[in-house]
This record gives structure tokens, C-alpha cells and sequence, in this order.
């Protein structure tokens, strides 16, 4: 409830800053909605002023970043996916406020990008800074960065549920009842602040939707194959560009924002509806104010505008312009068929509201939050069959085309792939996995009753306790036999021990794999206290990853 209560505040103060620093580059509150409109500041640039928004907000959050947290540039979600997957969810402190900085800076310059990414990053520091200053092992660290995304989430769109979704799937990938419930809590205290501060309504005022006919439903299966095709490909573009800025520029990494920007600024200038986050004009489009031709201008200038503002170093998220370029898509889709075959679209603009889904699912493969962040954004319930049909098969046609997705494309290129079953062990606790204890061997046991015990039930490790129970060690099979073939005398359980350290049942198995590497692979105790109540061995791992196989 606290990292909740520390998300919903931070997304409040980062909107505000997103705002001020609009308002300093251009003199309006948002200035997509006012484009082409001089700078009250600067009215004898004109509307040539936005040339130059860029270069001076890449001056700022340039060093900014390449200072503080180099971390904090980009679009935020796959490093707190690295965070939780490599580093135990640990991520420094300073994050969430160069993140709200750059972002805002980046953001009120023109950067074509969102701001969810940002939300979620600087929630999820607020989580892990929360968890380390209290010392929380890493299992639970992992969940409180969980719970700092769905807060973000669900103070800065009002969406509580898809707040708790967005951070299970993609986050944790985990749906675990202890996962869920800290979530929630997170999500809704996030949430309920949001709406003190901001009111209780749709993030989207959006057109009523409905569904005149069962034919409709055909055309919305040609939607969502489109759609998927288009979140693939908008992937790809945004990296692919990200790619060619990295080949051309050759100065100092702090002045990248400042001299792409130039070239944002000229996209900019020429279509000056890419400028910032974009709700306004994504919300004109829905509402049927521009006409076929630029929508699809549109479509194609938010994916130019947004893989730019990411390619030149800019910081800013992926999920708003994913919903832009699918409300251009089904509006485009809504308007073609509306003038070819009009009782299949009495309204393009319901087209477009499942667009935003489809396109979102097939980008980022996350179809249960796709479906309930539209259900939220929108309030409109009617929206839900449609919408669910386009998102499955915009996911399915996803799959099909590309191994990654926006988010972990990023990380693939790093060389981790959170999908490997190794990478999947950090997601499952000891516990989850281990078997019973072995009946444990008395101290005082001799050569030839450990002969015995060894050979009767085939384990290839078992545990000494004393009578209070307390671990004296393990005593592996390939000791017992080395004594054997000394003839040695005297030998005890207690003499060939061997000290070993007691898992956590909260530690991950990527962890546990460790350990058992480290103590001869042939089992360990997991327990408290000194007491031990379980036992491990790679036979465990080994099903623990069949498992996750088999869902993949």
C-alpha cells in the first residue's frame, strides 16, 4: 500500500511536470491539439519554433541521463523487465527522478513517446528503493516492483485492473496468489489517489459504440489479422531506425538528443500532430475529424515521430503511441469499409477503439491486458466481444511472425531472453518445487549402517540432524562408498558430513540452481533456523523446467 501510495503521488507530480514543461516549450497545455499555432513566448518564430523544442529539451535531459542513470533513457518497461529478471529487483534510487525529469523534459519538448513507460519505471524504483532500505529478499523485492508498475499504471490511466494485469504478465509473469494480492493493493491505493486528484472517468472520452450486425464480427477478424501484422511491424520500425541512429552518430552520447532533435523537429514542423503523447489528436481521429488520407499520414508519422524521439536517445514509452497508431489503423480500416460496404460501419470510430487494442496485443503479446486497459480506457462494456476476438488473433498473428515483442526485442539484443526456461527458474520459489526431507541420518551412524541406508532407497545425499533437530551437515553416497573402499574404521554419519548452507523457501530457483552446483549437485535442505524441512535436488529443477516448457 505504501510503494502504491508512492506511485499514485509520483504519477500526479509527473503529469504536472509533463504539463509545466509543455507549457515552457510551446506556451500551450498540450500542443498536438494546437498545431500549427505560434508560441505566445516566441511569436515571431511562428509555427517554426518546434524546429528547435527538440535540440533544446535534448540538452537538458542529454546529460541529464548520461550522468545520473543512463538506465532512464529509452522507453522504460524492459529495464525494469532486466531489473526483476537479472538483478533480483534491485534498481537504484536515483531512477525514478531522472526518469520523471527526462521524460517530462523529453515529453514537453516534443518527443512523439508516452508516458506510461516512464510511470512504470519510476513506480517500480519507488518499489525496489522501498525494498531495500528494509532489507526484503529478493523473491519479495521482485513483487514490490510489481506492485510500483501497477500502481503507476493505475494512477496515470485510471485503470486499477489493467494496472494489476499489465505488471503479472508482463512484469512477473506470475499470477501466484501472494503475487495478486500485494498487487491489488498497490493498484487500487494508486488508484484511488489518482481519482482524488483527478476525478473518476474514462481516460478516453470516446463515441458510443455498437454492433448493428453479426456480419460486423467478420470485419473485425480482418481488423485483428491486420492489426497483428502492423504491432510487428511497428516493432520492428522502431527498432530498425533505433539501429540506424546508433550506426550514424559518432559524437558524445550526451549530445545525441540535442542533435537528433533537429530531425524530430523536422517531422515536427511538418506534421505538428506527432508532437508530445498525442491524446488529443488520437481522440479527433476516433471522433471521425479527419478524413482517410491522413489518418493513414498520421498512423505512419506517429511510428516515424516515436522510433526518432526513441532512436536519438529520447525517454519516453511505447504503450500511448501503440494506442495511436491502432486508432489510426482501425479508423483507417472503419472508413474504407464504411465507403464501400456502410452497413458494416455505421461508425469507423468503433473500428478504431478495438485498432488501439489489437495493434497494442500484437506489439507487446500481452492480450489479457490489452483487452482490460480498453475496457477501462473507454467504460464502454459493449466494446468487450469484438475487441477480445481482434486481440486474440492480433496476438496469434504476433506469435506467428516474431519470436520477441516491443518490450523484449530490447533485451533479446542484449542476449537475455526472459523466456528461456532458466530465465523462468528466477520467477519460482524453493519451496514451489522441493520434496519431502529424506529421513535423516543420526549422527552416530555407523559405516555400515549408512552401507545400508544408501543402498536401500537409492538417494544420492541425505541430511545429519542432531536430536534438536539442528542440520549437522549432508553425507553423500560417493563418500560413503570412497569409505568402503578404504576399509576404514570408525567413520560416522557425523564424520563425513559435510557442512552445506539451508535454503530459504523464498529463494528463487535460479538461485537454488546455484547452490547446488556450488555443493556437489546431489541435494540440499531447505528449512529455517537451522531446522530442516525439505529437501532439493536437480531432479526438482529439472521438473520445475519441464513444466514451464510445457506452458510455453
Amino acid at each position: 500500500m505504501v510503494v502504491g501510495a508512492g506511485a499514485g503521488l509520483g504519477a500526479a507530480v509527473f503529469r504536472w511536470l509533463i504539463m509545466t514543461a509543455t507549457r515552457l516549450f510551446t506556451g500551450h497545455d498540450d500542443y498536438s491539439a494546437a498545431a500549427h499555432a505560434a508560441n505566445p513566448h516566441l511569436p515571431g518564430l511562428g509555427r517554426w519554433f518546434v524546429l528547435f523544442t527538440p535540440v533544446v529539451a535534448g540538452l537538458v535531459y542529454g546529460p541529464l541521463v548520461y550522468r545520473f542513470a543512463r538506465e532512464a533513457r529509452g522507453h522504460g518497461v524492459p529495464e525494469v523487465m532486466y531489473a526483476v529478471a537479472e538483478r533480483g529487483g534491485r534498481i537504484r534510487p536515483q531512477v525514478a527522478v531522472v526518469k520523471a525529469l527526462a521524460s517530462a523534459f523529453c515529453i514537453g519538448g516534443g518527443g512523439s513517446v508516452g508516458r506510461e513507460g516512464p510511470i512504470v519505471q519510476i513506480g517500480s524504483a519507488l518499489g525496489s528503493t522501498l525494498g531495500q532500505l528494509v532489507r526484503l529478499p529478493e523473491s519479495q523485492l521482485r513483487i514490490l516492483v510489481a506492485c510500483g508498475a501497477a500502481g503507476g499504471i493505475a494512477a496515470t490511466f485510471n485503470t486499477p485492473i489493467a494496472g494489476v494485469f499489465f505488471a503479472l504478465e508482463l512484469i512477473l509473469g506470475d499470477f501466484a496468489v501472494e503475487s495478486f494480492a500485494a498487487v491489488v493493493l498497490a493498484a487500487v491505493t494508486a488508484a484511488a489517489l489518482s481519482r482524488a486528484a483527478f476525478g473518476d472517468h474514462p481516460f478516453l472520452a470516446l463515441p458510443t459504440f455498437t454492433i448493428g450486425s453479426a456480419g460486423e464480427y467478420a470485419a473485425y477478424v480482418v481488423l485483428g489479422l491486420l492489426a497483428g501484422g502492423v504491432g510487428v511491424g511497428w516493432s520492428r520500425a522502431l527498432y530498425f531506425i533505433e539501429d540506424l541512429c546508433d550506426r550514424w552518430w559518432r559524437g558524445p552520447e550526451w549530445l545525441r538528443p540535442a542533435a537528433g532533435g533537429l530531425l524530430l523537429g523536422g517531422v515536427l514542423l511538418a506534421l505538428p500532430q506527432m508532437y508530445g503523447v498525442g491524446y488529443p489528436v488520437l481522440g479527433r481521429a476516433v471522433g471521425g475529424g479527419y478524413a482517410l488520407g491522413f489518418v493513414l499520414l498520421l498512423l505512419i508519422g506517429k511510428i516515424l515521430a516515436t522510433s526518432l524521439t526513441i532512436g536519438i536517445g529520447g525517454s519516453g514509452g511505447v504503450f500511448a503511441p501503440s494506442l495511436f497508431v491502432g486508432a489510426m489503423l482501425g479508423e483507417a480500416f472503419g472508413l474504407a469499409l464504411h465507403a464501400v460496404v456502410p452497413a458494416l460501419a455505421p461508425s469507423p470510430g468503433a473500428y478504431a477503439l478495438v485498432g488501439m487494442g489489437a495493434v497494442f496485443a500484437g506489439a507487446a503479446r500481452t492480450p489479457i491486458t490489452s483487452v482490460l486497459i480498453m475496457f477501462e480506457l473507454t467504460g464502454e462494456y459493449r466494446i468487450i466481444l469484438p475487441l477480445m476476438l481482434a486481440i486474440a488473433l492480433a496476438a496469434g498473428v504476433s506469435k506467428l511472425l516474431s519470436r520477441d515483442t516491443i518490450y523484449t526485442r530490447k533485451l533479446l539484443r542484449r542476449g537475455i531472453d526472459l523466456q528461456a526456461p532458466e530465465r523462468a527458474l528466477a520467477r519460482i520459489s524453493v519451496t514451489a518445487a522441493a520434496g519431502q526431507l529424506p529421513a535423516p541420518l543420526l549422527p552416530d551412524a555407523t559405516l555400515a549402517d549408512l552401507t545400508a541406508r544408501f543402498a536401500a532407497d537409492g538417494n544420492t545425499a541425505l541430511p545429519v540432524v542432531d536430536d534438536d533437530g539442528q542440520l549437522l551437515g549432508v553425507v553423500q553416497a560417493i563418500e560413503v562408498e570412497r569409505a568402503v573402499q578404504d576399509a576404514a574404521e570408525g567413520i560416522t554419519a557425523a564424520g563425513l558430513a559435510h557442512t552445506v548452507p539451508i535454503l530459504a523457501g523464498d529463494e528463487s530457483l535460479e538461485d537454488a540452481l546455484a547452490a547446488l552446483t556450488r555443493n556437489g549437485g546431489a541435494g540440499l535442505p531447505v528449512g529455517a533456523d537451522g531446522i530442516p524441512s525439505g529437501w532439493l535436488t536437480h531432479r526438482d529443477l529439472l521438473r520445475a523446467a519441464a513444466g514451464i516448457r510445457q506452458q510455453a
